[in-house]
């Protein structure tokens, strides 16, 4: 990665042996300061006065203001959205948003949360990790060649000059090939060749496709994507960001020449994948996604996080230096409202105030910037002055601490995003939250109003003349077998000093209501309740076939979530992967002619179709005739995908191939041995084997003799 306009000076080494250690008086004891100290405050200062000249530079003042410029844009833009995702996280968590709370609380009553969409939200996320999250044979994705690979030159040149020297042999033996037979031998060399070049793609696949599981499985892409299958129910849109290249400390054990190993810990460079959180990520007003226009990413970074980064490639070790020194004086926060919202809406105790956290407001800028500012700016290789470059910049207050160009040669960014209910067009989608937003209210307002008639409706209401009870008569109070006072009413009437009356029940009416609001949520979410096991299931699921064919139509919405997640979020990781492997990885040998095939919503189609299709198959080709075309090899290949959907050891059920026709071979020699008359492998000369009558032939009552028959000694 080159460096954009920035001078990034050496790293600070040891300074020459010059300065004497400095002398401190303080209060009449001399206080020393070691040498190493004074070097590192000199280091330092001398760090912190070439930053502040290189972010007094024309170039770096203006790069600082155009991202400071975009952020602020980008960050007026997202604030509906912030509100919008707040609401959803304070749903998945059964409470209310701080302004409706204080008008429940005013209006006094029931403040009950129906958790209708926590409980939609884990069972959407339930069904996509069961597609979308796998290893081995059941993952969700696999490598395959192309379907018409290319022939290398050398190949095409060896056919010809082999047709050539056949075509030569033909004519000097007397018997020359027409056109039509030369053209013949071309094609089935042509097609013996594809054939070969075929086999070995498919060797190269297998082999990319076990070097890419390694890789995601050892730069923890499963953990990032069940952390973005989370945010996928919950936020607009969800984010995974990678490969992302990181020093990762590792344990080593090296072997000593006295004898054992020895711990040693080593900084290896590894390929990660990392959950993005939506709050963090501002992208332009106008983007339609995560590779168009600009985007930012907000970062909130420790110290130690920061000077981890010197040292780095591409980071300015003096802007990082001065970047510190400044936040230890109590700089560089970039405070934001939803900070505090977003700790409220999550459970944590937010922190009073931005100055008094301890992490650094980075931003981290991707945009296209042109070939003409570029040459401005100092970059001196830069082709055509009308192109647009992109750009990745971290800005930290006004210090750019990072200015390089994509080092993807497509130019594409590390971040892959999806949502739950796309919106063409627009980079925030709608939620699984928005999509019953409405269900949810209307779930929670019937259970409200059921609560507070249940309470009303409990027990009599009671209505006492005041006017004909004693003086300091207790009337708060209601038990059983309480005596009451009374006095004359004053106005002579005799109406009963006391009454009660029962209030309405509306119960069955407010069930009504939440059940026909919950059934309507059932049916936008795309997601019933019996997909998940849920008793209840009305009509024709309570037959086998009425459930599958139910489940079937409802797991469309699913099928097309999980089909638009492959695209957009599948694929792109892997092809990004491969490509990174191809161009940077010295031990890769493979030929670029392979394609990433995402399966996720295939496997939710066919997996139980498919397993059922198997034991079909087994049944139809258990004769003697399909045995032999099918052989034992394929016959042990069904048998062990049937075993691998039923949870059972495949190599425990199916014995390996090697061993399978080390005892085929063994079966054929007995029985071409006994053929011959000669004993069994194993079995003395003149000695008869101990046998019973073979199956087919009859006992002596004419019962006849089965497979199974246990012989006897004779």
């Amino acid at each position: 990665m080159q460096p954009l306009g920035l001078s990034i000076p050496p790293s600070v080494g040891t300074a020459p042996q010059g300065p004497a250690p400095k002398q401190i008086n303080i209060g009449g004891i001399m206080s020393v300061k070691p040498l190493s100290v004074t070097l590192a405050e000199e280091a330092t200062a001398a760090a912190i006065q070439r930053a502040a000249e290189n972010q007094a530079q024309p170039v770096v003042q203006e790069l600082a203001a155009l991202i400071q410029r975009h952020w602020a844009d980008a960050k007026t833009a997202k604030q509906a959205v912030e509100r919008d995702m707040l609401e959803a996280v304070n749903a998945r968590a059964g409470r209310y948003s701080p302004d409706m709370e204080a008008k429940l609380r005013a209006q006094g009553g029931s403040q009950i949360y129906m958790m209708l969409f926590a409980t939609k939200a884990r069972q959407a996320k339930a069904l996509l990790t069961d597609v979308l999250i796998g290893s081995g044979m059941e993952k969700p994705w696999t490598v395959n060649p192309s379907p018409k690979p290319d022939l290398p030159q050398e190949a095409v040149g060896q056919i010809v000059q082999g047709i050539h020297e056949i075509a030569t042999q033909a004519e000097m033996s007397g018997v020359p090939m027409s056109v039509d037979d030369i053209r013949q031998l071309m094609a089935d060399a042509r097609d013996r060749m594809e054939s070969q070049i075929m086999e070995s793609a498919r060797r190269e696949a297998k082999q990319a496709e076990i070097m890419l599981e390694d890789c995601l499985v050892e730069g923890g892409y499963v953990d990032a994507m069940n952390e973005f299958l989370d945010d996928l129910t919950v936020f607009k849109t969800a984010f995974i960001k990678g490969p992302v290249v990181r020093n990762v400390p590792q344990l080593k054990w090296e072997p000593q020449p006295q004898g054992g190993s020895k711990a040693t810990v080593k900084v290896l460079k590894k390929l990660l994948w990392e959950r993005v959180d939506p709050f963090m990520i501002y992208p332009a007003p106008h983007s339609k996604s995560v590779d168009d226009a600009y985007l930012i990413e907000r970062h909130r970074l420790s110290r130690a996080d920061l000077s981890a980064m010197i040292g780095v490639d591409g980071y300015n070790e003096d802007a990082i230096r001065s970047v510190l020194d400044q936040h230890g004086n109590g700089g560089l926060k970039e405070w934001l409202s939803i900070d505090v919202q977003k700790d409220q809406a999550e459970g944590r105790i937010p922190a009073i105030g931005a100055t008094h956290t301890d992490l650094i407001d980075a931003l981290q800028y991707w945009g296209s910037v042109s070939g003409k500012m570029l040459r401005e700016w100092g970059m001196e290789d830069v082709e055509d002055d009308s192109k647009e470059y992109e750009v990745e910049a971290w800005l930290i207050g006004g210090h750019v601490i990072k200015a390089v160009i994509n080092p993807d040669p497509l130019a594409r960014r590390p971040y892959y995003a999806d949502g739950y209910s796309r919106v063409p067009g627009a980079f925030w989608h709608n939620s699984l939250y928005d999509l019953i937003q409405d269900c949810q209210s209307m779930c929670n307002a019937a259970a409200r109003a059921l609560a507070n008639n249940l309470g009303i409706s409990s027990g009599p209401q009671v209505a006492i003349n005041i006017d004909r009870l004693p003086t300091g008569e207790e009337i708060t109070e209601m038990y059983p077998w309480k005596l009451w006072q009374f006095v004359n009413d004053p106005m002579g009437s005799n109406s009963a000093p006391i009454s009660f009356f029962q209030p309405t029940s509306n119960a069955n009416e407010l069930m009504g209501v939440y059940e026909k609001f919950s059934l309507m949520a059932d049916e936008y979410s795309g997601i019933p309740r019996y997909m998940t096991g849920t008793e209840g299931t009305p009509g024709a699921g309570r037959t086998a076939s009425g459930l599958s064919m139910m489940v079937g139509n409802a797991s469309k919405v699913i099928k097309s979530l999980v089909s638009s997640i492959d695209i957009h979020v599948t694929e792109k990781v892997l092809k990004r992967l491969f490509d990174w492997k191809m161009q940077y990885d010295p031990e890769v040998e493979f030929q670029g002619d392979l394609s990433i095939v995402p399966r996720g919503a295939l496997s939710l189609q066919v997996k139980e179709a498919a397993n059922q299709a198997r034991l079909q198959f087994l049944q139809m080709t258990a004769n003697p005739m399909d045995a032999q075309i099918v052989g034992i090899e394929g016959r042990a290949a069904i048998l062990r995908e049937a075993a691998k959907n039923l949870n059972m050891d495949p190599d425990t059920v199916v014995p390996p191939l090697s061993v399978m026709k080390l005892k085929a071979q063994m079966a054929a020699m007995a029985q071409q041995g006994m053929m011959q008359g000669q004993p069994p492998a194993g079995q003395p000369q003149g000695q008869q084997a101990l046998t019973g009558p073979q199956s087919g032939q009859q006992l002596a009552d004419g019962a006849p003799i089965t497979d199974n028959f246990s012989p006897q000694p004779q």
